[in-house]
């Protein structure tokens, strides 16, 4: 296929440049002028988009993406594939669906989870929105850039997915942060902790896999220093996203609007922008029930 990636950052050039390892001709282009391997750089914008079988776009926010869209739809070719991976709020990706198949292209919102190393390894799980004639054309492309596709649903799913995933996280590793924070204050070795609850009923991927914990567990952001594998501020935002999704629904989500409220202090307020979202271990660690 003719692919156009827009958005080549830390998870879209991996991205890209695995389309291209695969065979398939990609055209790249990004504000900074960032590139990927064996991607060609396009000089606009425009010309990532025009001629392509399928335009892929990994982009910081929803107004971002409505703008990008609004220039790169109308010179996109009947029948192609637009492809969003960026993580934006519903209505942005439901907004953008809706013009893109007025004008004949099929649609996808498919935000990733599995981060850069799995933006690298081709690793990632899409959460994909969108028809399933849209969703056919997009799977193979899917397999190549990571291990898992789910169609979730019509327009803008893949993005309710994704936000009531990462709300989920979010709150999980505050509380597992908590708990190492009391086990520490209560003399229980952080061995025995991790021993005890990684094999009964506070399991969860938090502990188990990314456990916020140095030398506990397996490797993990917190035996790096806390160097982002998932940095804070980008929990902040999707946890914002969530908190937004709620107001629309009329959804109640305490947890969810707590965590917020948490992991905005931790990076506003305490030093937490530019470390990993686990890095509140270190941040309770600290603080006493004052």
């Amino acid at each position: 296929m003719k692919i156009g990636f827009i958005g080549l950052g830390n998870m879209g050039a991996p991205m890209a440049a695995n389309l291209a390892q695969a065979g398939h001709d990609v055209t790249g282009f990004d504000v900074a002028g960032t590139t990927a391997e064996g991607v060609a750089q396009a000089d606009t914008i425009n010309a990532a988009a025009t001629g392509m079988d399928v335009v892929i776009t990994m982009l910081p926010n929803g107004a971002i993406l409505r703008d990008v869209a609004a220039q790169i739809i109308p010179l996109m070719s009947k029948g192609a594939c637009f492809i969003d991976c960026s993580t934006v709020d519903v209505d942005s990706a439901r907004a953008v669906a809706q013009d893109a198949e007025k004008a004949g292209i099929l649609a996808v919102d498919a935000p990733v989870s599995g981060g850069v190393g799995g933006a690298s390894g081709g690793t990632l799980t899409f959460m994909a929105g969108g028809s399933a004639d849209a969703f056919a054309k997009a799977e193979p492309l899917f397999d190549i850039m990571g291990q898992k596709a789910v169609h979730c649903g019509a327009a803008g799913a893949g993005q309710a997915a994704k936000i009531c995933n990462n709300m989920i996280l979010g709150a999980t590793m505050i509380a597992t942060c908590e708990a190492f924070a009391l086990a520490d204050k209560l003399g229980l070795e952080r061995q025995k902790m991790f021993d005890v609850v990684s094999t009964s009923s506070g399991y969860s991927w938090s502990m188990n896999a990314y456990c916020p914990a140095p030398g506990v567990g397996p490797q993990s952001p917190a035996d790096n220093d806390y160097k982002p594998g998932f940095a804070a501020e980008l929990m902040l935002k999707d946890l914002g996203l969530s908190q937004q999704a709620a107001e629309t629904a009329d959804a109640d989500t305490p947890m969810g609007q707590l965590a917020l409220s948490l992991y905005k202090t931790f990076v506003e307020d305490e030093g937490g922008k530019g470390r990993d979202f686990s890095a509140m271990l270190p941040r309770f660690s600290k603080r006493g029930r004052g």
